[in-house]
C-alpha cells in the first residue's frame, strides 16, 4: 500500500467519528497498538526535540525500506506518532522524504491540537523525514 493509499484510508477512518472527542479516542487506542520501541532506542539521542512529550523515534534501513518504532510517555502523543508511523513507515526513503502530509489538515488534526501538540506532531514528521534522508545517503 502507498503512502497515499494509507493516507485516504486514515482520512475515511476519521470520517466515521461524529466529534472529536471519539476522534482523540481512537488516536489513543491507535498509540496502544503502537509496536514498542526497542529499550536499547529509548536514549536521549533518540527523542524528538519540539515535542512537549518525550517521544523516543528510532529508524532502521532495512535495505529497501525505513522502518520506524517510537514510543512516548503520553497517551494522546503516543497516538500521533503511531498514525505517522503508520503513514511513514515501511516505505523508500526517497518516498518519505517526498511525501505530502496533507491528510493532517484534511482529517482537522492540526486545528483541534493544542499549539505545542501541533509543534510537537510538524516535529515528529520532520524527524521521520531527515532519518529517511539521512538513510538514503549512506
Amino acid at each position: 500500500m502507498s503512502i497515499q493509499d494509507t493516507q485516504r484510508e486514515i482520512v475515511d477512518e476519521f470520517g466515521m467519528f461524529s466529534d472529536w472527542m471519539e476522534k482523540y479516542e481512537y488516536l489513543i487506542e491507535l498509540g496502544k497498538s503502537l509496536p514498542l520501541i526497542d529499550e536499547a532506542y529509548k536514549q536521549d539521542e533518540n527523542l524528538i526535540k519540539g515535542c512537549q512529550s518525550q517521544v523516543w523515534l528510532h529508524a532502521e534501513d532495512n535495505g529497501e525500506k525505513v522502518v520506524f518504532t517510537a514510543d512516548s510517555d503520553a497517551i494522546l502523543t503516543k497516538g500521533l506518532i503511531a498514525l505517522m508511523i503508520r503513514v511513514l513507515s515501511n516505505h523508500p526513503a526517497q518516498k518519505i522524504v517526498e511525501a505530502d502530509m496533507s491528510f493532517i489538515d484534511e482529517i482537522g488534526l492540526k486545528e483541534h491540537l493544542s499549539p505545542t501538540r501541533a509543534n510537537g506532531l510538524a516535529s515528529m514528521i520532520k524527524q521521520m523525514k531527515y532519518y529517511a534522508l539521512a538513510l538514503q545517503a549512506r
